[in-house]
């Protein structure tokens, strides 16, 4: 009888010479992230003494230190970020919990200013395109308040101005909605909002007013409305008349309980990004 022979065939895979550094490399980026991979090159070999190529550097960083290439993102200087976490642990989680029982509403408050004009955003095209601006400075102001309880949203919209008497408008417009409702208005600290006249509206319709701590517009969920807003039908279009416009706003937010349901319970969800030191560049 013969005898069966049997193979193995080993694949080589090759093994990065930077692994052996992959600690020291990951501490250098997090103190000074590179802005571009040229720039990763260049500190890699003056850590290591070994100089990559450009593909070899995108790849060691993304497959090996997890990095990928991201826009930042502002942050007010003046923000607490443990004053942030006390307020969000101690204040507004637990009544975010009491809405998700079905125990009253959330809202949270904040008004856009939608300046007529070129928006302009990222797209993908074989040239580069050009937008029309419109001219002129018209503003469409949106005050709005947003629940997660069934993506409920109620505003108030003028051409003027949003002032105390236009939070007394939303007041009495939300009380008209719930009045049976245990109602808490998350707002931040515009002057307009803090004043006798709302404070006294408030408390004379039953609604509670939290207010977040100073510059912290990451723990304001509506604040990514007017984001998704300008996304859906500012970014990239152009509209003839101040009229369309408007209607292209007002039809979006009028399609948040609707159309646009299920994108904003994924978007508008209650998970808040916190501010660490660890997470921002200062030079």
């Amino acid at each position: 009888m013969g005898t069966l022979m049997i193979s193995i065939v080993k694949t080589y895979k090759p093994r990065s010479k930077l692994l052996p550094h992959k600690k020291e490399i990951k501490l250098l980026f997090q103190s000074t992230p590179p802005h571009t991979v040229s720039e990763a090159v260049f500190e890699i070999e003056q850590l290591t003494g070994i100089k990559l190529g450009l593909s070899a550097c995108r790849e060691f960083m993304h497959k090996h230190l997890g990095m990928k290439c991201r826009k930042m993102a502002a942050i007010p200087s003046k923000a607490d970020p443990e004053r942030q976490e006390i307020f969000l642990e101690h204040e507004l989680k637990p009544l975010l919990d009491e809405e998700k029982k079905g125990k009253g509403f959330v809202f949270f408050v904040d008004a856009a200013h939608f300046v007529m004009g070129a928006f302009l955003g990222m797209i993908w095209c074989f040239e580069r395109l050009f937008l029309q601006s419109s001219s002129g400075r018209k503003r469409y102001n949106v005050l709005g308040a947003y629940s997660n309880r069934d993506t409920s949203l109620i505003t108030i919209t003028n051409e003027d101005y949003v002032n105390s008497d236009t939070i007394v408008e939303l007041l009495i417009k939300i009380n008209n909605v719930h009045p049976d409702s245990k109602v808490t208005l998350v707002m931040d600290n515009a002057r307009y909002q803090r004043c006798n006249k709302v404070m006294d509206k408030a408390k004379e319709l039953g609604i509670h007013l939290l207010f977040l701590p100073p510059y912290s517009p990451n723990l304001n969920l509506i604040e990514r409305l007017w984001k998704f807003t300008k996304k859906k039908c500012l970014y990239n279009k152009y509209y003839e008349s101040f009229h369309h416009f408007k209607e292209a706003i007002s039809d979006c937010l009028d399609n948040v309980q609707t159309t646009f349901k299920e994108q904003i319970i994924t978007l508008l969800n209650p998970k808040f990004q916190m501010f660490s030191k660890s997470a921002s560049v200062t030079a």
